[in-house]
């Protein structure tokens, strides 16, 4: 790979870095539904993975049990997740998003949705049909396993 070649995937990688990063962060400013960042974190992890022990979760997130615990009594008192003792140790438990936490995730889902359609509604259809087109390319990225070549 050549000098210029490399600066210019180097000058793509940080433009795209930034981009993806102040997108992701006016996504998440437009609504949270009350809930801070680390919440909608632990309900989505919920939501996907249904019914799982307290431990497990705060693995999957990376945060300390007693974090969780904390977390999870606040998503609890909101009516957002509810906790059942573990038949098998009573001194576990297993945690699952409920209808109105489902609720919560869908609200702030479609109101995120919206910034987008808003934004996309500025292009014109030749920009949208670029967009779309490097719609898989980015999915790659994230996708990508281990270093590129």
């Amino acid at each position: 790979m050549n000098a210029a070649r490399t600066k210019t995937r180097l000058q793509l990688a940080a433009d795209l870095r930034l981009v993806v990063a102040r997108l992701g962060r006016r996504l998440r400013q437009q609504s949270a539904g009350g809930l801070t960042p680390t919440q909608l974190s632990i309900l989505s992890t919920l939501e996907g993975s249904g019914a799982i022990h307290m431990g497990e979760l705060a693995r999957r997130e990376s945060v300390a049990p007693p974090t969780i615990t904390r977390i999870v009594t606040a998503l609890g008192d909101a009516g957002l997740v509810s906790r059942t003792t573990n038949p098998d140790d009573a001194r576990s438990a297993f945690v699952e998003v409920t209808a109105e936490g489902h609720e919560v995730l869908e609200a702030v889902r479609n109101e995120r949705t919206a910034l987008l359609v808003e934004r996309l509604a500025g292009l014109d259809d030749d920009e949208v049909a670029t967009l779309a087109a490097a719609l898989p390319l980015l999915e790659r990225l994230v996708d990508a396993p281990g270093e590129p070549e």
